[in-house]
């Protein structure tokens, strides 16, 4: 890509802006802050930087980030389509990822954020749009050419047809309904081959809380080469969403939570409950647990504390975590680098962290031992 974009922009969870704000000054003290709607934020690169096309912005708060292009703006889809082509010229392009600012936080009011049906008519929109302005069409494959015409049939062909890593991503942010803006990625980790880095995942029927949605995702985005039968210990298991992910995984899942479980998930034969706080369940308990989960509803302090107290103990050897560490307030976001360096000292080598899509006032830690080395066991 010979372009030298001036500008970046990133989408995020309405609520997050300032923490995405504060999480590049200190990571990329050379970008400024530009302009921002919620759930939309955009930097102003340093003058006379060239970053490559698989730069990795590092940050946590940043659901989906593209060099950008500019913006468009028009009264329909096919003036704003015709826009969106005209500031892409004739770059190279392999696929086409079109998605929505949220419009609220995950949760609320039932809303999950998700590439929605206005989306996917812009998307719709844009393909016709390369067609009519060229006949070999810029979006190069059959197969990548559009964001598929429903809801439903997107979801059930996306994962066969994933972009690869290197490929080329043009994208466009619906803004505003009469305000797209442009830009583009290459593909270099999981969350970019999805459109707005958003994974289409839908809440099962059976499904007894959203937390199966946090779960769910976690495994996907981490990609934690945990096998099937693996021992797994969640703590905060109550009342069991998360638990139905990991036992979909074929999991066998230790259940720690002094609240009651779904009848569902007690019923399962691969399901253990312990009725108690993770403080107060004996450490030898967890001399056969490979993998931890945590989502309680506590400060991230205590959740620390409490994982701290199991992995370090002589008797256990936890190979990998998903730890999810609850933002009571905005303003401890400032303290998830110290967070994650805690987790390091512990040793594991392999530590991310992510606010998801499914992720409320939140993020999602994962920690892997690479490679894994098993404490002895005391006789």
């Amino acid at each position: 890509m010979p372009d030298k974009p001036e500008f970046l922009f990133a989408t995020c969870q309405v609520g997050a802006e300032a923490a995405l704000k504060h999480e590049v000054a200190r990571r990329w003290p050379a970008f400024r802050f530009a302009y921002s709607r919620p759930g939309f934020v955009t930097f102003k690169l340093a003058g006379g930087q060239v970053l490559p096309a698989d730069f990795d912005l590092e940050a946590v708060f940043a659901r989906a980030y593209a060099f950008s292009l500019g913006k468009v703006t028009g009264r329909d889809s096919e003036t704003l389509a015709a826009g969106v082509w005209k500031l892409w010229d004739n770059r190279p392009v392999k696929r086409l990822h079109v998605w929505e600012r949220d419009k609220g936080p995950p949760g609320e009011h039932g809303f999950e954020p998700s590439v929605t049906q206005a989306a996917i008519e812009a998307a719709e929109a844009i393909s016709r749009e390369s067609r009519v302005q060229s006949p070999e069409s810029r979006v190069q494959s059959p197969e990548s050419r559009v964001q598929s015409k429903t809801l439903d049939s997107r979801l059930s062909a996306l994962d066969s047809r994933l972009p690869r890593r290197g490929d080329m991503v043009l994208d466009c942010v619906l803004v505003e309904p009469e305000e797209w803006w442009v830009g583009f990625h290459q593909v270099h980790w999981v969350p970019s081959q999805w459109p707005g880095g958003m994974m289409p995942l839908e809440l099962p029927p059976d499904a007894v809380s959203r937390a199966w949605l946090k779960m769910e995702e976690a495994l996907r985005w981490s990609e934690l080469p945990i096998p099937r039968g693996a021992r797994c210990a969640e703590l905060g298991s109550a009342p069991g969403g998360a638990t139905q992910a990991l036992l979909g995984r074929g999991l066998e899942v230790l259940g720690i939570d002094p609240a009651e479980m779904h009848a569902a998930v007690l019923g399962h034969p691969r399901f253990t409950h312990v009725r108690q706080r993770a403080t107060q369940v004996r450490r030898r308990d967890f001399r056969k647990i490979r993998w931890l989960a945590a989502d309680m509803n506590v400060a991230p302090q205590y959740t620390l504390d409490a994982v701290e107290s199991i992995v370090a103990h002589p008797e256990v050897s936890v190979r990998g975590m998903l730890l999810t560490l609850k933002l009571l307030e905005w303003k401890l976001a400032d303290e998830l680098p110290a967070w994650l360096d805690r987790v390091r000292g512990w040793g594991y080598n392999l530590v991310r962290a992510r606010q998801l899509q499914h992720n409320r006032q939140e993020v999602c830690v994962a920690a892997l031992q690479k490679p894994f080395v098993r404490k002895p066991l005391r006789r």
